[in-house]
């Protein structure tokens, strides 16, 4: 089976069920990544975890090491990513604790370092990102998530602000004229990136909150850790189901 990584988002620093069996800081070109590569089994099968945040979610969005975190996996084998997320939700039927992997992003973001090819020393790469995940791990993650039971959305387009604020209501308005299901902080630069370097990437993405203007009164942070607590739930559930399934890739 090729190396599988879980990126944890927002909410889903550790996970519980992983024995752990070592962890590895790995030095980049690109300076330090979020902490140290986790080693360990998870349901019989290996797998590696990185929390994006860093450990006690210390580090925001906008400065999260992107590169450095996606070089890293790469440069111990891995080959395949599940990426995820806290978002809040902007489509009427994405309600707190749905699951959602999204199979198209636009990114709002700015100043976050977001391409390996930025030297002068070597030709210009332009990749393909018409379709920005990886196709073939999307559908084991739906499949995955519907053999455990959950109630999952299977396409959506995430919106990627830059934070750590949330967004206004004005802003989320504009972001579901331009075509957002969803709103997260962390999906751009990763997603890309990933791609630069020929990992097969996809996201699993909570919905954490209602966005701004779409639920009742102001988004409380207490409302959000409530909500990830039971999202986070199906996730590790999701997560049991999709590892035996990841030799198909």
């Amino acid at each position: 089976m090729s190396k599988i990584a879980i990126i944890g988002g927002t909410g889903l620093a550790s996970i519980a069920a992983l024995k752990i069996t070592r962890r590895e800081m790995v030095r980049t070109p690109y300076g330090e990544p979020s902490g140290p590569v986790t080693h360990g089994v998870l349901c019989g099968h290996e797998v590696i975890f990185l929390p994006r945040h860093g450990h006690g979610h210390t580090i925001p969005p906008h400065d999260v090491n992107y590169r450095a975190n996606i070089w890293a996996l790469k440069s111990i084998g891995v080959e395949n990513v599940l990426a995820i997320a806290a978002v809040g939700g902007i489509r009427d039927d994405l309600v707190p604790g749905e699951i959602v992997i999204p199979d198209q992003i636009i990114d709002y973001t700015w100043s976050r370092s977001n391409t390996f090819f930025d030297k002068s020393d070597g030709p210009v790469r332009h990749i393909d990102f018409t379709w920005p995940y990886c196709e073939a791990m999307r559908q084991l993650a739906i499949n995955a998530g519907r053999n455990a039971g959950i109630n999952i959305s299977d396409k959506g387009t995430y919106a990627v602000t830059q934070g750590p604020r949330l967004e206004t209501a004005a802003e989320v308005n504009r972001l579901e004229r331009d075509g957002a299901d969803m709103i997260g902080m962390t999906g751009m630069p990763e997603a890309a990136l990933a791609r630069e370097l020929d990992l097969c990437y996809a996201s699993c993405a909570v919905i954490a909150n209602r966005a701004a203007g779409r639920g009742d009164g102001e988004i409380t942070l207490n409302e959000i850790e409530q909500n990830l607590l039971s999202g986070m739930q199906k996730i590790e559930k999701l997560l049991e189901m999709i590892l035996p399934t990841c030799r198909d890739l």
